[in-house]
């Protein structure tokens, strides 16, 4: 519960809702009428004209949320305070990685709810990102300790994966989101939206910002990069997870 609430600070400012990757989730929700959002901070991703209940452990992250947004219960993935098959779909965005036991989260997810969807990612996906390999090495090891897409999607036993790439112009900052705009990563309010990198030391991530702030004022980054530039999107591991069925 306290890491968002140290982290999160801020954090509705740079994790807005994207409707490129809000479209495929609700796709996957299919005819749900009622979705339980776990781990939903400020609700980015919660369906519209559905009966939504949202569940958060962090009180910094429920305090951003906005006006009319989905009712909220403070509550951790593990321990759902709810009866079983109490909603016809659970969500989970970008979650899964930090809850300390996925598998009995995941396991929450199918006890409250015939349908689950989940948006994960392919860890080693993520630390083959440039900002990774070159900058701040350090993240691997975080990221190494997070549970992959794979392994979220055969716990699940799931009917569906759907690669989710990352537009070039993405306004969800997640963590590969700047990945054609290098000069974004320099600023402070950026990094802290990103959980991989506000999880890392900072005198790590300072000794990359440098190094980072150099290659772009030499021209280094834009020559070593060139093949970046021209793509609308990119893969960044980024899989939409759906597992069971909607109610009829």
């Amino acid at each position: 519960m306290a890491r968002y609430d140290e982290i999160g600070v801020g954090y509705v400012l740079g994790r807005r809702t994207d409707p490129r990757w809000l479209a495929p989730v609700l796709a996957a929700l299919g005819t749900a009428g009622s979705v339980l959002d776990v781990g939903s901070g400020t609700g980015s991703y919660e369906p519209p004209s559905r009966r939504v209940v949202a569940v958060e452990p962090s009180a910094e992250m429920i305090r951003q949320r906005a006006a009319g947004a989905a009712p909220v219960v403070r509550a951790v993935a593990e321990a759902l305070p709810f009866r079983s098959s109490s909603f016809d779909a659970a969500l989970a965005v970008l979650t899964v990685h930090h809850w300390p036991d996925w598998r009995r989260g995941l396991d929450e997810l199918r006890r409250v709810a015939p349908r689950q969807v989940v948006l994960a990612y392919d860890t080693a996906r993520h630390n083959d990102f440039w900002l990774v390999q070159e900058y701040v090495p350090e993240v691997a090891a975080l990221e190494r300790s997070r549970p992959s897409a794979a392994a979220i999607a055969d716990h699940l036993g799931a009917a569906s994966v759907l690669p989710l790439p990352v537009p070039w112009d993405f306004t969800d900052g997640v963590f590969p989101a700047h990945w054609r705009r290098p000069e974004a990563y320099l600023d402070p309010a950026v990094r802290r939206a990103c959980s991989a990198l506000a999880q890392t030391p900072a005198a790590a991530v300072e000794r990359g910002m440098a190094r980072l702030r150099a290659d772009l004022e030499s021209g280094r980054w834009h020559a070593e990069h060139e093949e970046l530039l021209a793509l609308p999107e990119w893969d960044a591991g980024f899989r939409l997870i759906a597992s069971g069925t909607v109610p009829g």
